[in-house]
């Protein structure tokens, strides 16, 4: 087989794959590259170098020009070197083109491992470019399986299957096989077989960040800002947001007409409660907004390299500001990024103390 017919073979094989021409080539080079190099002693010195625009192909070795030879697979004397090189000097590196018949005979002894370890390695090349460009992204995913003992659910992410641990999941969520849900994607790795996988999450706070962000088109387009996001996932969440732009109300806009957009996310998310509360650069401020739907009546800002607040709340306020087992203080110390201690009006009362 010439140049041309590979690669025209190798065209249709990424259009029968539904490949990329580019994601192919580089998946036929490293199994090349791990086929051809068994007759180096498996040395990481054979390269591969696939020109589908130009229709070439080039395996070469790269071995050390020295005065005495101490490896016969990576060195290669000067007189030796100078047969490829005429400049070749001690401590060079030089390329020595492999001999494309013998190329041929190894890569056709080995050729259906090849063209397999190529297909693979390209189905991994392409979904590890998938899986990067929705990092930190919400995918939407369809339940292969539930595991009966553990409740882990096993999602289908492109040609990829997923765990979904029970502990990633939301304490409402009971999925079954063919639900379609949403996931956040946490984080991408290859295994050590070089196969992506994506650590993935319902629990994680960018889960409510990037649900705001398609549902609400003044954060979609930067006029509203989120700044930060705490939550107990589930039970509830505390999303702090901003507008430099005088005329928008970034909470308003967040909760929508009647409440249409917060609520399709509460529903996306079963029921799990948010507070929208607008951010402030004055921390004073910014604690008595994520102390709500607690009134505040003072907070006072204590100097000093940890950020330490005492609110003063009215004596019926205070197991609002608390919340049921200490929640909504301990969701605003975590949103604001301080110490908040819990003050009645009435200072006979106990102060509570919640921290980040």
């Amino acid at each position: 087989m010439d140049n041309k017919e590979f690669f025209a073979a190798l065209r249709m094989l990424a259009k029968e794959k539904k490949l990329s021409l580019e994601n192919l080539c580089e998946g036929i080079e490293r199994a090349i590259v791990t086929a051809v190099k068994r007759d180096f002693n498996g040395k990481d010195i054979v390269f591969c170098e696939i020109n589908p625009e130009e229709d070439k192909i080039r395996v070469f070795v790269r071995k050390n020009v020295v005065n005495e030879i101490d490896d016969p697979d990576e060195d290669i004397t000067v007189d030796e070197a100078k047969r490829y090189k005429p400049t070749a000097l001690p401590g060079d590196i030089i390329e020595i083109d492999l001999d494309t018949r013998e190329v041929s005979r190894i890569a056709a002894e080995k050729g259906k491992h090849v063209l397999r370890q190529g297909i693979r390695e390209a189905e991994h090349g392409q979904m590890r470019e998938e899986f990067q460009s929705r990092n930190q992204e919400i995918v939407t995913v369809k339940v292969s399986k539930i595991d009966p003992e553990t409740l882990d659910a096993y999602v289908e992410i492109g040609k990829i299957e997923e765990r979904l641990l029970r502990s990633e999941q939301l304490p409402n969520d009971n999925f079954r096989e063919g639900d379609l849900i949403k996931v956040f994607i946490v984080d991408v790795k290859d295994t050590p077989k070089n196969i992506p996988r994506a650590t993935i999450s319902r629990t994680h706070p960018g889960l409510v960040r990037r649900l705001l962000e398609s549902e609400v088109p003044e954060i979609y387009d930067g006029t509203v800002e989120i700044k930060s996001v705490s939550r107990e996932a589930g039970s509830r969440s505390k999303i702090a947001v901003y507008s430099s732009d005088e005329n928008v109300d970034p909470v308003g806009a967040c909760i929508g007409p009647r409440g249409t957009r917060v609520g399709k996310i509460v529903d996306l998310l079963s029921g799990e409660k948010l507070d929208i509360v607008r951010y402030s650069d004055n921390l004073a401020e910014f604690v008595a907004a994520a102390l709500a739907p607690a009134d505040v009546i003072s907070v006072d800002v204590e100097e000093g390299d940890e950020k330490i607040c005492r609110v003063v709340v009215p004596n019926d306020q205070l197991s609002l500001a608390i919340g049921n087992k200490g929640q909504n203080a301990r969701l605003a110390a975590k949103l604001t990024g301080c110490k908040i201690d819990i003050n009645p009006e009435d200072d006979t009362e106990d102060v509570i103390d919640y921290g980040i």
